[in-house]
């Protein structure tokens, strides 16, 4: 036997109809519009609320799972009632119509379920940064201002989970941290190559700023090689994604879910939308020495450079449309021992062709200290070679 519909008192059918987001239809348009009832699907929605006087009604003896009944009723015994009386079926919910996405708003979307496990809460202290596993066993890349000085910090991880994390090293220069914890099996990020990046591709940042776990910011990358000072061995990126404190040591994505880089700083005092990050090539270059060694080693070759644009070359009459422009030389320095001068442009290192700083860095990232490289470079008119031998950077 079919159970009638309870009916709280003084609800129209009409009204109940609606709560329960039966189509409504559109008689101008012809539209079918439909609203989307808040209570979970999986939840069963309770039975109506009752006045304190109310007597409930005597169970039927032949009751549908998952059904409450009761006769409806009436205010006014002798006018019938807006709920029918006799045996009443009660409406089928109605069909939810999917959500249309955008393909960019579903990219987004895809890269963070994929990515939000790996991002970690790094804590230190009252102090809060984020984090991200590079490695299933438990490497965690973050940055070294937000591990500071500690040995150990504390771990938890998109799932909740506690875990105690061993600092490994830092390299200051680089502001990239190692931690590791004891685990296995966990969630990794997968890597971008950071030097084949585009301004204006998508950037994505996952991050716990200001303590709001697994907060999702986007936006392009907006430059690279940006130098923070003329003494940075590599060129941080630039993105317009929305960095706060807190989002330190979290990834910046691309469109597939790959780490580009390592968020480390902004530029604030009402500027907004400079964000800069490490490039993960340099994060992981670092980090593939802490864990081999305990440290980094860094060759330099003693220039402040800047790259050589067509535009600027046009400008200032310069000999060459593309490469690296020595704009200071450090005393008793590889680059001074080799006879280079302020506005020596280098064009090549060994057999490698220079177009502009992020060649240069990326040539000497490469390289190891005590290692003799060639140099190319226009003077002018003049196109000369140097040797220079390379040494490490001293400790900041």
């Amino acid at each position: 036997m079919k159970q009638p519909l309870v009916v709280a008192r003084n609800v129209s059918a009409a009204a109940l109809a609606a709560f329960l987001s039966v189509a409504v239809f559109a008689p101008l348009t012809g539209c079918v519009l439909t609203r989307t009832a808040s209570i979970p699907a999986s939840r069963e929605i309770p039975p109506p609320a009752r006045d304190e006087d109310t007597t409930a009604a005597a169970p039927s003896d032949d009751t549908a799972p998952n059904t409450t009944t009761a006769p409806a009723e009436n205010a006014n015994p002798g006018e019938p009632s807006d709920a029918a009386t006799d045996e009443t079926t009660a409406p089928a919910a109605p069909a939810t119509s999917p959500t249309v996405r955008s393909g960019e708003e579903q990219s987004v979307i895809g890269v963070v379920r994929r990515a939000r496990p790996a991002v970690v809460r790094v804590s230190r202290g009252t102090g809060l940064g984020s984090g991200v596993i590079v490695r299933a066993d438990g490497v965690i890349l973050t940055n070294a201002h937000v591990v500071g000085d500690a040995d150990e910090v504390g771990i938890q991880t998109a799932g909740g989970r506690t875990l105690s994390g061993r600092v490994l090293g830092r390299d200051t220069d680089a502001d990239i941290a190692v931690v590791k914890v004891d685990a296995r099996s966990l969630p990794v990020a997968p890597f971008a190559d950071s030097d084949h990046l585009d301004v204006g591709q998508a950037a994505i940042a996952i991050g716990n700023p200001l303590g709001l776990e697994g907060t999702v910011t986007t936006g392009v990358v907006s430059a690279t090689n940006r130098q923070r000072s003329p003494n940075d061995f590599f060129g941080f990126i630039q993105t317009d994604a929305a960095i706060n404190p807190g989002n330190s040591g979290g990834p910046l994505l691309d469109s597939q879910g790959r780490v580009m880089g390592i968020n480390t700083w902004i530029i604030g005092q009402g500027a907004q939308g400079l964000g800069f990050a490490v490039p993960i090539n340099v994060a992981r270059e670092v980090a593939d020495q802490i864990i081999q060694t305990g440290h980094v080693r860094r060759p330099i070759l003693g220039i402040g450079p800047a790259s050589v644009t067509p535009e600027i070359a046009e400008r200032l009459g310069l000999p060459v449309s593309r490469g690296a422009a020595v704009i200071q030389i450090a005393p008793g320095s590889p680059a001074e021992q080799a006879g280079l001068r302020a506005e020596d442009i280098i064009t090549r290192i060994d057999q490698t062709t220079i177009t502009g700083v992020g060649d240069l860095r990326r040539v000497l990232r490469q390289k190891r200290s005590g290692d003799s490289v060639t140099l190319t470079v226009r003077r002018g008119a003049q196109t000369l070679t140097a040797r220079a031998r390379l040494v490490e950077a001293p400790s900041p």
